[in-house]
């Protein structure tokens, strides 16, 4: 698959957004404050892609639609926790900002898909 075709698949896009935050965590120091930061954001980034796979599998159109809303707000909680991340890891303010610019674009695709299927 092309660079440009996986972009807009949004398995594999969610997919590589977990596996980014995972690799990220696992070179951050863990101290009693990181520690809980880091396994709140591996929990809530790995489930955007997790809650996508059973948006794909829903059962009904409002079915996919709440799978979607909970994509929409794992990603909205991944912001979150990236932005305390930072707070407490200073010096990977950068490499945290480029994970947060994703996560907004993925909450930004799951809130247009969210709304356009409200009509």
């Amino acid at each position: 698959m092309t660079q440009s075709l996986k972009e807009y698949d949004l398995e594999e896009r969610t997919a590589r957004f977990g596996e980014s935050v995972i690799a990220f965590c696992k070179l951050t120091r863990q101290d009693e404050i990181s520690k809980h930061l880091i396994s709140q954001l591996v929990r809530s980034a790995t489930s955007i892609g997790a809650n996508y796979m059973e948006a794909n599998g829903a059962s009904s159109k409002k079915d996919f639609r709440n799978k979607i809303a909970i994509c929409r707000k794992e990603a909205q909680e991944t912001k979150h926790w990236l932005r305390m991340l930072a707070a407490s890891e200073p010096d990977k303010k950068v490499q945290i900002r480029e994970m947060w610019r994703e996560c907004q674009e993925l909450t930004l695709i799951f809130q247009k898909i969210f709304y356009s299927l409200k009509k």
